[in-house]
């Protein structure tokens, strides 16, 4: 089915999303971080695979991990909010809070990068880091946003959906919003 036809049928019947599938050098390195960083338990995995690799799963979503020991060498980089990664929500105050992530944090020495979004008045606090292989974690308090249907929100005529999608790249990289503090053991 082409593109064109897609766009006049219905959305596929989506459930939730399942899982996400990352290739890592070493299962162990990363087995390790997900389950003393992240919290994530080991789940049984179906035998007949015939490669390297763990299930996991907590909070409702799995991570398949695949050993590539092929796979380049992760070169320390800037973490950068910007780039791909995945978000996690944490648990809001008392129990849990993005100081006490960054404090957890701290004690593992692990380099990180806190963000802060502020909409209509709303904070969100982020904290970015990476994984063995390098890729990019979020945590944050992103429930303090409400989720609003674009269709639901009142635009300028300027405002198209168009204009929504790519006035990101206008912004500067030095927004004060991006970046506020990095912390490197």
């Amino acid at each position: 089915m082409e593109i064109e036809e897609l766009s006049n049928c219905e959305a596929l019947p989506l459930l939730s999303l399942n899982h996400v599938s990352l290739l890592c050098r070493s299962v162990w390195d990363s087995l390790r971080f997900y389950e003393d960083v992240l919290g994530f338990v080991v789940i049984k995995r179906p035998s007949s695979f015939n490669f390297n690799g763990a299930w996991l799963y907590n909070y409702g979503i799995g991570i398949h991990l695949i050993e590539s020991p092929a796979m380049e060498d992760y070169e320390s980089r800037p973490i950068n909010p910007k780039d791909n990664h995945i978000s996690f929500q944490v648990r809001a105050a008392p129990c849990t809070d993005v100081g006490l992530v960054k404090r957890r944090l701290q004690d593992m020495g692990m380099r990180y990068v806190t963000a802060v979004v502020e909409d209509d008045g709303v904070k969100v606090d982020q904290v970015f880091f990476h994984d063995p292989d390098g890729y990019m974690i979020e945590l944050c308090n992103c429930e303090n946003i409400p989720i609003i249907p674009i269709s639901a929100c009142a635009f300028k005529p300027r405002d198209t959906a168009e204009n929504l999608l790519t006035r990101e790249q206008d912004v500067p990289s030095t927004s004060s919003a991006e970046q506020s503090f990095v912390y490197a053991p």
